[in-house]
């Protein structure tokens, strides 16, 4: 059918061991140099391909065809499936918007610090999730105040 979820949290370190050669950013170097920006933006576009590759190959499934299946049960079991798929490509056209966002903001000059307080996000961070615009620290506090706001 699609990506099982496996594959789909694999797209990420696939486009990561696509990129990396022999460059992995390094924090002895000057924060966001050149060299980090451009590996950075090769990973963010690596990901994109990936996720756009994975997503027209459910568009040619949906092309070739209704679901067919005789027994109710198995048109069932079929359709609930397609509804994940779907609701999975629904979730990686909203990754990709973030990728692009990411891509912009390498442009602007702004990747790589917290769109809350201006710290550096941190190598290690951005290689985990490039797409990160909140230091560890700024995330949680934000996921604190949403939890807040929701038991409200």
């Amino acid at each position: 059918m699609g990506l099982s979820a496996a594959t789909e949290i694999d797209i990420l370190a696939t486009a990561r061991r696509k990129v990396v050669g022999d460059y992995v950013p390094d924090s002895s170097e000057p924060y966001m140099n050149p060299k980090q920006l451009e590996f950075f933006r090769n990973l963010l576009v690596e990901w994109k391909h990936s996720i756009l590759d994975a997503a027209a190959g459910t568009l040619q499934q949906l092309q070739d065809g209704p679901i067919r299946e005789p027994d109710m049960n198995d048109r069932a079991s079929s359709e609930t499936d397609w509804g994940i798929e779907l609701r999975t490509r629904d979730r990686q056209r909203k990754l990709i918007a973030k990728i692009d966002s990411a891509l912009r903001r390498i442009d602007e000059g702004e990747y790589g610090f917290c769109e809350v307080t201006g710290e550096p996000i941190g190598l290690g961070r951005l290689i985990a999730r490039p797409i990160a615009t909140m230091t560890v620290e700024a995330q949680e506090a934000h996921e604190r105040r949403e939890k807040i706001s929701r038991d409200d």
